[in-house]
C-alpha cells in the first residue's frame, strides 16, 4: 500500500513537472515573440522618424498591433511539438493558436490595406478649387479598401470554418460554391446586392466624386462619403443628407464639378427702362476687377427681358468653384443694388400711372387713374 501511495505521488509530481516545464516554455516562448515584435517595431519606428516617407509612417502606425499578435503565436506554435503533453491537449492548443494566427494574419491583411490606401491618397490633396484628379482617386481607392477590407474578413472567416472537422464543409464551401451562395444571398438580399453592383459601378464610371458639388432634392452640398450602400452629402448648413447609393444610378442629379470646379455664376436684377445699360456694365467690370472672388476669366452683362413694367439684366461672371462662385454673385448683387441706389435711382422698378383732369365730367370731377405704357413718366 505505502508503495503505490508512493508510486502515485512520483507520477502526480512528474505530471506537474512536466506541467512547470511546459508551462515556463511556453511564457518563455511568448515573451520571445513579444521581444522579437519589439525589436522590429523598434527599427520601423526610427526609419520612418527619419524619413519622411508617408508609407513608412503610415506602416509603423498601423502594424503595431498585428505584429505583437502573430510573433508570439508564431513561436508558441514553434516549441509546441517540444512540450510534453498529451496527444488530445497538444491538438487542441495547436488549434487554438491556428484559429488565432488566422485572425491574426487576415488583421495584418487588412491594415496593410489601409496603409496603402493612405500612401495612394498622401500624393492627392481635396484642398485646392480645381482638384478633379483626386477626388476620382479617392473616391476609387477609398471603395476599393472597403471591399478589399470585406473579401479579407469572409476568407478569414472560412479559413477558421475549415479549421474545425464538423463544420469543414462549411468554410469549404464558402470558398469553392460562391455560384451557390451567390443565389441564395441574391434571393434573400437582392436590394443589398444591387447597392453594392451601384457603389462599384460610381467608382469605375464616376458620375460622382469625394467633394464633388452635386444637388439632390432641392439640396445643395457636396459629397463627404461614398460607402458601398449610401452616399452622405454634407449641406450648406452643415446637415447631413443620407442617400441610398441607388438613387445616383436610378435618378438625375446636378453634379457642379463633374468635368471642372470652376463655374459660372449669373445675378439677375429688374430695374426701369430709363436704366443705363453701359453704366451698369462698366461697375460691373469695376467690382469684379476689386473682387478676390473673380478669377478674371469671364465676365458680361445683357439685357435678357423686356416687360411691360421692368427690364431683366443678366451679369455673367466666373469663379474657380462652387463655393467661390456664391459668395461672388451675393458681393457683386449687393454693389450692384448700392451702385443704381446711389447713382440712378429713378432707374429701379416702379409702377406708373396718370390723373388726367376732365371738364367733361359733370362737378369736374377727376377720372380713375389708367397705367401708362411702359418706358413713360
Amino acid at each position: 500500500m505505502p508503495d503505490e501511495r508512493t508510486s502515485l505521488m512520483e507520477a502526480f509530481l512528474k505530471q506537474g513537472q512536466s506541467l512547470l516545464i511546459a508551462a515556463g516554455i511556453a511564457v518563455g516562448a511568448v515573451a520571445l515573440g513579444v521581444a522579437i515584435s519589439a525589436l522590429i517595431m523598434t527599427i520601423l519606428t526610427s526609419f520612418a522618424r527619419r524619413s519622411p516617407s508617408p508609407f513608412l509612417q503610415s506602416l509603423s502606425r498601423h502594424v503595431r498591433l498585428p505584429l505583437r499578435l502573430i510573433f508570439p503565436i508564431v513561436t508558441v506554435s514553434a516549441v509546441l511539438p517540444f512540450l510534453k503533453m498529451q496527444p488530445e491537449v497538444l491538438q487542441m492548443f495547436r488549434h487554438v493558436l491556428t484559429v488565432f494566427l488566422i485572425g491574426s494574419v487576415a488583421l495584418l491583411a487588412a491594415k496593410l490595406v489601409y496603409v496603402t490606401e493612405e500612401f495612394i491618397l498622401a500624393h492627392y490633396y481635396l484642398d485646392p478649387g480645381d482638384n478633379l484628379e483626386a477626388r476620382k482617386i479617392y473616391t476609387q481607392v477609398q471603395f476599393f479598401r472597403k471591399a478589399a477590407v470585406i473579401i479579407i474578413g469572409v476568407i478569414a472567416v472560412a479559413l477558421i470554418l475549415m479549421s474545425f472537422g464538423r463544420v469543414r464543409q462549411v468554410g469549404t464551401t464558402i470558398l469553392t460554391s460562391a455560384g451557390i451562395i451567390g443565389i441564395v444571398i441574391g434571393l434573400a438580399a437582392q436590394r443589398s446586392i444591387s447597392m453594392f453592383l451601384g457603389s462599384l459601378q460610381l467608382a469605375l464610371t464616376q458620375p460622382l466624386r469625394i467633394d464633388d458639388v452635386v444637388i439632390v432634392d432641392g439640396e445643395w452640398g457636396r459629397v463627404e462619403e461614398i460607402t458601398l450602400t449610401y452616399v452622405v452629402v454634407r449641406i450648406w448648413d452643415l446637415r447631413r443628407l443620407v442617400v441610398p447609393i441607388t438613387y445616383f444610378i436610378e435618378r438625375p442629379f446636378q453634379n457642379w464639378t463633374r468635368v471642372s470646379a470652376d463655374l459660372l455664376g449669373t445675378v439677375f436684377l429688374y430695374v426701369d427702362y430709363c436704366v443705363p445699360v453701359s453704366a451698369v456694365r462698366e461697375e460691373l467690370h469695376r467690382i469684379l476687377k476689386e473682387s478676390k472672388w473673380w478669377d478674371g476669366k469671364v465676365w458680361n452683362l445683357q439685357v435678357t427681358n423686356a416687360t411691360e413694367r421692368c427690364v431683366e439684366l443678366r451679369a455673367l461672371m466666373s469663379a474657380s468653384d462652387a463655393s467661390t462662385a456664391w459668395d461672388l454673385r451675393c458681393h457683386v448683387r449687393e454693389r450692384l443694388l448700392e451702385f443704381i441706389q446711389a447713382r440712378y435711382p429713378e432707374a429701379l422698378p416702379r409702377f406708373r400711372a396718370e390723373i388726367r383732369e376732365s371738364s367733361a365730367e359733370p362737378g369736374g370731377g377727376l377720372r380713375a387713374p389708367e397705367a401708362a405704357s411702359p418706358g413713360m413718366r
